[in-house]
């Protein structure tokens, strides 16, 4: 899956938060200031402005977050304010956001999705493994972690658990071509990736079995000469 079409799962769940959570933390309360620096962050967000997303999603960081906890808000706030990181390339902050976060909320499994692919994108395959992990440990039918680690084990070069991650993934979702596509390629890579370990693996035994001949050969021929040697002296 390409860095695009694995955000996506991101911008759907993202879809949903900015219809839903704006006027739920507004009910709370409209004067409390983490909820006013929370709305505006998510306004800006809708808008494609991620900079100025993030100055107020850090502004409402800094507020007493005591009302935007009670209405999620704060969850949302970790999860969009690291999205709008990503959308900026900017990784590393995006990880340090969603470890703030995950410390709030270690049950997240789109904050642990997330890192995941901060940490992907960093070339940090091992560490994006043990992340989507972390989120299936939440959610096992969790589609987007599932293609995500799958992606991650790949640039690994590990296909045949690639493959196993991907076959979960159309468990959950069967109509997904992409993936289907995927599974079948990581499937392909394993089986190449086998049938060359045999090749390896049988040149070795031949070299092996060849030096133990030689050895054995020579040690032979040693052994006439000291023989024929020893009956000369006679």
């Amino acid at each position: 899956m390409t860095r695009g079409k694995i955000s996506l799962v991101t911008v759907l769940f993202l879809a949903c938060l900015l219809v839903v959570i704006p006027a739920a933390a507004a009910e709370n309360t409209t004067h409390d200031a983490a909820t006013q620096y929370y709305n505006r962050g998510t306004q800006l967000l809708t808008g494609g402005d991620y900079a100025g997303a993030i100055q107020q999603y850090d502004q409402a960081l800094a507020s007493n977050t005591s009302m935007i906890k009670i209405s999620d808000a704060l969850l949302y706030t970790y999860q969009n304010m690291a999205y709008a990181q990503i959308r900026l390339g900017n990784y590393t902050d995006a990880i340090a956001t969603l470890d703030t976060g995950i410390a709030e909320y270690p049950k997240d499994k789109l904050l642990w999705n997330n890192k995941g692919y901060a940490q992907f994108s960093l070339g940090k395959y091992g560490d994006a493994v043990t992340s989507y992990n972390q989120a299936l440990a939440i959610d096992g039918n969790y589609t987007g972690a599932l293609i995500n680690k799958g992606d991650a084990l790949v640039k690994m070069g590990n296909f045949q658990d690639a493959a196993v991650a991907y076959q979960a993934a159309l468990t959950t979702n069967p109509t997904d071509k992409d993936t289907a596509a995927k599974l079948a390629a990581a499937q392909k890579s394993a089986a190449s990736s086998t049938q060359t370990t045999l090749i390896v693996l049988v040149v070795v035994l031949v070299i092996v079995a060849a030096g133990v001949a030689y050895y054995v050969t020579r040690k032979g021929a040693t052994t006439d000469k000291k023989s024929e040697a020893k009956k000369n002296k006679k």
